[in-house]
């Protein structure tokens, strides 16, 4: 797992607001992104990030991998609320079925630590985060890196899990979703 240390921010600045601590994810079977931020009223700032690599081979110690390295994630840092970005679906139903185990045991670690989870189509948090659902990923890695002040950009598995936790921040918490009211939507799209 590669960990990239931040640091939280103070509460003593005598500000009554209240500071949610949310953990975006960005599931995969070879690397899971996670991304750590904290929101206090419309300030968000940055906690940590990284990613969660698997090893090659039998698919249940990959799913091992993955909850043992969220676990560590939610131990470390107590998030108060998890963001996870749903599966899409390609054309090979083979790899989208192995992402949605990845993406079922993302959800098993935040349940087994009772935390509450939304989810959030990648069109959401790219709506989200760059104000295109059809942004490209460096796109979204610049916008992270802009919306949390990092010093330079996050590789795209954690920019992912930055963005979903982000988009999460912006949408309400525990919405699932991003509110849609003053937009037209037209075959599935935002226009």
């Amino acid at each position: 797992m590669t960990f990239l240390p931040g640091s939280a921010p103070s509460t003593s600045s005598g500000s009554s607001r209240r500071c949610v601590r949310i953990l975006g994810i960005d599931p995969g079977l070879v690397c899971t992104g996670f991304g750590v931020i904290d929101q206090a009223g419309n300030r968000m700032s940055y906690v940590a990030s990284g990613r969660i690599r698997t090893p090659k081979g039998d698919l249940a110690e990959r799913l091992k991998a993955i909850l043992e390295g969220l676990r560590e994630v939610i131990s470390s840092h107590a998030p108060a609320e998890v963001a996870l970005e749903k599966v899409f679906v390609n054309a090979n139903p083979h790899s989208t079925l192995l992402l949605g185990q990845a993406r079922g045991t993302a959800i098993c670690a935040a349940v087994l630590h009772g935390l509450p989870l939304a989810e959030y189509t990648a069109l959401q948090v790219k709506q989200a985060v760059v104000g295109s659902g059809h942004a490209e990923k460096r796109q979204v890695q610049e916008m992270v890196r802009r919306l949390l002040a990092l010093a330079g950009n996050p590789g795209p598995d954690a920019a992912d899990a930055l963005a979903c936790a982000i988009c999460h921040a912006h949408g309400g918490h525990g919405l699932g979703r991003i509110a849609t009211a003053g937009f037209r939507v037209r075959r599935g799209r935002l226009v």
